[in-house]
């Protein structure tokens, strides 16, 4: 199962990360597809990135609410506490500190980073 790694603001100004369990359920699509699933979301879009090794973003608040999806490479997440997650591949972020410090993301290892970046619909 992967990890979903929730980054959010708190109320000090700084960025936190808590893990957030998928609510997966079983399903089964009109083609046939079956297994488990979480509710679908609305969403903007989807980007496709590649970040070199070495890589680093310094303190920054994500752009909007938005999913990074690992596909390979590895990244490390650091929060304002000095938290950091370790990202790999099929690891997901739920982006969502809009305000404060942000967080550094940065590539580590000697592979790029290979992810997906799909923004949440407005609501």
């Amino acid at each position: 199962m992967p990890t979903i790694w929730r980054v959010y603001s708190g109320a000090d100004g700084q960025s936190h990360l808590a893990q957030v369990p998928l609510a997966m359920k079983p399903f089964t699509d009109v083609e046939g597809a079956h297994g488990e699933g979480t509710p679908l979301q609305p969403a903007a879009g989807i980007a496709f990135r590649v970040a070199p090794p070495g890589y680093v973003l310094d303190w920054h608040c994500a752009p909007r609410r938005q999913y990074s999806i690992a596909l390979s490479g590895t990244a490390e997440i650091e929060v304002g506490d000095g938290t950091v997650a370790r990202v790999g591949p099929g690891d997901v972020v739920l982006a969502e500190d809009l305000t404060g410090r942000g967080h550094v993301t940065r590539v580590v290892g000697d592979q790029p980073r290979v992810y997906a970046i799909v923004p949440l619909a407005e609501t």
